[in-house]
């Protein structure tokens, strides 16, 4: 247990026993992984026609895009977008007919406010929502499972206009006949966003909880009851080889390292709340992870995994349990996670990063269709 845990563990205690107790320890049991022995059957011996075959036996496998033809080719059960992934999509022209659709939405509607407000300084804020959910609602019709769909990354420091967003998203997808079983609304693991996420799921909102990168963000997510996160492997693994100039082979990799605790974490302790592993720099650390709940691949990765027919050992299984950081994290405070975030430099610069990147990217794809608009 690192120091930063053990001291925030104690001052809880301190703290009117905040904690709300201790789970019993699960016993550590080995695994079947590449040809290790194990106290756990081995899976029967069934052959597969590549590794992206065999992996689907293991995860659900998410398409981390928001091309509609690259949805199509490989068959995912589920779709996750970003606005950069959005930005990147609709400079194809074949997407021109989504824009323009959008445009004509904007013109009949309110969506152009912001939180109930209208925006002057951003004022095609509410077509880039629209042109987000044109391109989800798309993706619907091929995949089977749901759709993730971002909230404005410039609102995730506000509980109140994160939820305001969320709701509007919802209704946005209502109207063209989507339930809200089918969507996770996606939101930066920021203590705002944590909040918000509180909210909404209340209200029946599954929420995706994204840029998250701390053991803390992962433990509050839970705490809140979120339906799923997404831990960014690569990017923690950029972090860590731009801090030491050092490469990492998959099986050191501080990103699958990361994940890899979580997971154990939420399943010693029965959180129903899903860990989709993302942000992958290699199908190494798709590998890594075979067996994580769900797990969102790039269409370059999902070549690879499709092209390759070599075995595929399953990494990960429910019953494993964290071992000696065994504590249940429950009722976190604020300044708790505050404290806990905030020792982890790694987390705090990618969550900020990737919080300034998104808020990017949605400006120029605001610049993109106000441009369009002319």
């Amino acid at each position: 247990m690192n120091s930063s845990m053990s001291h925030l563990l104690n001052r809880r205690v301190s703290h009117r026993n905040i904690l709300k107790g201790r789970a019993s320890c699960v016993k550590p049991i080995a695994y079947i992984v590449e040809g290790k022995n194990s106290s756990v059957p081995a899976p029967k011996n069934l052959e597969y026609k590549n590794q992206l075959e065999a992996l689907r036996s293991m995860s659900v496998v998410v398409a981390d895009s928001g091309e509609i033809d690259m949805v199509k080719k490989y068959h995912p059960q589920d779709c996750t977008t970003n606005p950069s992934l959005v930005l990147k999509a609709v400079q194809n022209k074949d997407y021109a007919y989504l824009l323009q659709d959008a445009l004509a939405q904007h013109s009949k509607t309110t969506s152009g406010y912001s939180h109930g407000k209208k925006d002057s300084a951003r004022p095609f804020a509410g077509v880039a929502d629209i042109l987000a959910v044109n391109i989800g609602a798309e993706m619907l019709k091929i995949v089977p499972g749901r759709v993730s769909t971002e909230v404005d990354a410039h609102l995730s420091f506000d509980t109140r206009a994160t939820v305001d967003k969320a709701l509007q998203i919802v209704e946005l997808y209502n109207d063209r006949g989507v339930d809200p079983s089918r969507l996770y609304i996606k939101m930066a693991s920021t203590w705002e966003g944590i909040e918000a996420c509180r909210k909404l799921e209340a209200q029946g909102i599954n929420c995706n909880m994204t840029l998250l990168f701390s053991f803390a963000q992962a433990a509050a997510c839970a705490d809140a009851g979120a339906t799923l996160i997404s831990p960014f492997v690569g990017r923690i693994m950029d972090w860590h080889k731009a801090k030491t100039g050092h490469d990492f082979a998959p099986h050191e990799d501080p990103g699958v390292l990361s994940v890899q605790k979580i997971y154990k974490y939420y399943k010693a302790h029965s959180f129903k709340t899903i860990v989709m592993a993302a942000s992958f720099r290699n199908v190494g650390e798709i590998r890594q992870l075979a067996g994580c709940d769900n797990i969102t691949i790039a269409p370059a990765l999902l070549a690879e995994l499709e092209a390759c027919t070599e075995p595929l050992p399953r990494m990960l299984f429910p019953e494993m349990s964290i071992g000696e950081d065994n504590v249940k994290l429950s009722g976190i405070k604020h300044w708790e996670f505050n404290e806990l975030h905030g020792a982890d430099q790694m987390a705090v610069d990618k969550l900020n990063q990737g919080i300034e990147g998104f808020a990017a990217d949605q400006v120029k794809l605001e610049s993109m269709l106000a441009a369009l608009a002319v």
